[in-house]
C-alpha cells in the first residue's frame, strides 16, 4: 500500500477529550480529514498540532450526510471511517495493508466499548464497516446512526476498535 491509497476521515463535534487518543491511533496515515460541526471546544486547535490532519467545517444535519460530505472529499481509493472516540489498537498498519490488498471491497471491524477507559462486560452493538473503497460507497441515515450501503463481499479486520 501506498500513502496516498488510504485517507483516515473523522467526525467531529466538541471532541476535545478524545481526538487527541484517537489521531495518535492513527498517526501513521499521511492524509487525516477531519469533518467538524463547528466544535466550540479545543477540538481544531489539537488537530491544528498534526501536519497530516486537514479539518473542514460543515453544519451537521445528519450523520449519513456527514459521512458522504466527507467521502466527497476524498481522494484516494480506499477510506479508515472513525468516530471521534474511536482508538486502534497499536502497530495495525500491517493488517490494514494486508486488508486493502485483498479481495473485498470493505473490513468490518468489532468493538470493546469502554466507558472512562473502564471495558463494558458486553455489547448488542454488531461489527461496523471501517475501512472501505471509496468508489462506489456511500451512506443512509439508520435511526441514530448511519449504515454504509454497498454490495459485494465485506471482510473481517483481525483487530478490535475501543470505543470509549
Amino acid at each position: 500500500m501506498m500513502a496516498q491509497d488510504l485517507t483516515v476521515l473523522i467526525l467531529t463535534y466538541n471532541e476535545e477529550a478524545n481526538i487527541e487518543r484517537t489521531i495518535e491511533s492513527v498517526s501513521w496515515a499521511e492524509h487525516i480529514l477531519i469533518i467538524d460541526s463547528h466544535s466550540t471546544d479545543a477540538t481544531c486547535k489539537i488537530c491544528e498540532r498534526y501536519s497530516q490532519v486537514q479539518v473542514v467545517q460543515r453544519d451537521f444535519d445528519s450523520h449519513a450526510k456527514q459521512w458522504n460530505y466527507g467521502l466527497t472529499l476524498v481522494t484516494s481509493p480506499w477510506v479508515l471511517t472513525l468516530d471521534a472516540d474511536y482508538v486502534l489498537p497499536h502497530g495495525v498498519l500491517d493488517e490494514i495493508v494486508a486488508a486493502i490488498r485483498g479481495e473485498p471491497w470493505g473490513y468490518a471491524a468489532e468493538f470493546d466499548y469502554l466507558v472512562f477507559g473502564k471495558s463494558v462486560r458486553g455489547s448488542v452493538l454488531p461489527a461496523r464497516i471501517v475501512l472501505f473503497q471509496v468508489a462506489g460507497s456511500s451512506y443512509m441515515d439508520d435511526g441514530h446512526t448511519q449504515k454504509l450501503v454497498r454490495g459485494g463481499t465485506c471482510g473481517q479486520l483481525p483487530f478490535r476498535i475501543a470505543h470509549d
